[in-house]
């Protein structure tokens, strides 16, 4: 049985990772959006590390592992490398101001909690409000994906996205370690092959922003 310390420290961290996860949406320079989702996949690596612990699973700690090393230190600075390479030192241009996006934000998290806490009402409690959080995460990576016109910016929110579906699978007793490897190696090569992208649309239209593109198709947003 969880004692309610383990409880409250899971909750915590999951609660941090959403707080985070505010704060990645809330920058509109790359370098700050950079080093946010490095923070993002620090809190991940340590919730996750902690349910290996309460869940008495070993296997758990290398997906930890996997978090700190590759998500948290190596795509940071490869980003960040990318970045000062393709010489885009500027402002993130959005969709709708701030402000907006972090109502929109909220009512995320308001919808998440709606919908899953009466859906896992019969679930581990501590699986139940992380499931919840992590929907969260997912659904705040997603608006940052729709509401940043910058391709980078794009890239960061499609990485939190990806540690809020670690989080769930590793608060509902954890992902077989065999299956973390695999999505491991599986968001190494899709990151690896958007970098390609970018520097190829990088030199070809001189920018990565999504609307000059369209402009250049001749389409408007």
């Amino acid at each position: 049985m969880i004692s309610g310390f383990a409880f409250d420290v899971s909750h915590m961290l999951a609660g941090l990772l959403v707080l985070v996860s505010f704060a990645m949406l809330y920058q509109d320079r790359l370098y700050a959006v950079i080093n946010v989702l490095a923070l993002h996949a620090f809190v991940l690596a340590i919730s996750v590390a902690w349910q290996a612990h309460i869940q008495h699973a070993p296997h758990l700690y290398i997906t930890a592992l996997i978090a700190l090393g590759f998500k948290a230190i190596a795509i940071p600075m490869a980003l960040r490398r990318m970045v000062f390479r393709l010489g885009i030192h500027r402002e993130i241009e959005t969709v709708v101001s701030i402000g907006l996006t972090m109502l929109a934000g909220i009512a995320m998290v308001a919808l998440s909690l709606m919908v899953m806490l009466p859906v896992t009402a019969h679930v581990d409690p501590v699986a139940r409000e992380d499931i919840s959080l992590a929907l969260s995460v997912v659904l705040i990576g997603l608006l940052m994906m729709v509401t940043r016109r910058n391709a980078v910016s794009q890239v960061a929110g499609f990485l939190s996205l990806e540690n809020g579906v670690n989080l769930a699978a590793t608060g509902a007793q954890g992902m077989p370690l065999v299956v973390e490897i695999s999505v491991a190696f599986s968001i190494l090569i899709a990151f690896i092959v958007v970098g390609i992208f970018l520097f190829r649309i990088r030199e070809r239209f001189d920018t990565v922003d999504l609307e000059a593109l369209d402009r250049f198709r001749g389409e408007r947003r």
